[in-house]
């Protein structure tokens, strides 16, 4: 019988932990700063997108293109501390609904996990909310150079754990990431808004309620 998947890729940021809030608050403060407002509809657009790429869309909201390449690395430095200050205070409550109960469903499924994050403060913040034991590798934004929806975190996150594209299946919450595992030839389950993830095999809205066995009933 052919066995799908061998291995379960995610996404972190509003797949597993509450951290998006924390994103769109530094990002709106630095809007602030800079004159302009930025908002939650605007914040949509940054997420699965690298920091620098989401400065750029930020940029691109306020009607800012003057600035050079040294100034737009010291505002995406400025919001990332602003960021990183918030997920320190971090705690496991903030592992969102259900998150918990699924992993351990697919670990003793004994199927392979990994992290698939743009975010290069992934490990900092598996460390906060106590998830790390559960993946095999983390593939984050400090290990490849391309953003989603370049497909090369998941497949890098394939190659580490030895399973070819299309035995993985991908989660995630943001179109960009949708659209990564769809050119990894992944599938791919959306979290979120099904007509934003329209691309995703399946969408749901979280995985309270969902356990491993129907998961895999309905991406068959």
């Amino acid at each position: 019988m052919d066995i799908f998947p061998l291995a379960c890729l995610f996404d972190l940021d509003g797949v597993l932990v509450d951290t998006a809030k924390y994103h769109y608050l530094a990002w709106k403060l630095l809007a602030k700063e800079l004159g302009f407002h930025f908002s939650e509809e605007d914040n949509e657009r940054l997420k699965g997108v690298s920091r620098m790429a989401s400065l750029e869309i930020l940029l691109e909201v306020g009607g800012i293109d003057h600035l050079g390449e040294k100034e737009k690395v010291a505002l995406a430095n400025k919001k990332n501390g602003w960021y990183v200050e918030s997920i320190l205070k971090m705690t496991p409550d903030e592992v969102l609904p259900g998150v918990i109960e699924f992993l351990l469903e697919v670990k003793g499924a004994g199927v392979k996990m990994a992290i698939g994050s743009a975010s290069k403060n992934t490990s900092t913040i598996l460390e906060r909310v106590g998830i790390g034991h559960f993946f095999d590798t983390v593939i984050d934004g400090n290990r490849v150079s391309q953003a989603k929806p370049d497909p090369e975190v998941f497949l890098t996150g394939a190659k580490e754990l030895g399973v070819l594209p299309n035995k993985c299946l991908v989660f995630e919450d943001a179109a960009a990431g949708i659209e990564a595992a769809v050119n990894a030839g992944m599938k791919s389950v959306g979290i979120g808004n099904p007509s934003i993830l329209n691309r995703a095999t399946i969408v749901i809205s979280g995985f309270q309620g969902f356990t491993w066995n129907k998961i895999q009933s309905l991406i068959s």
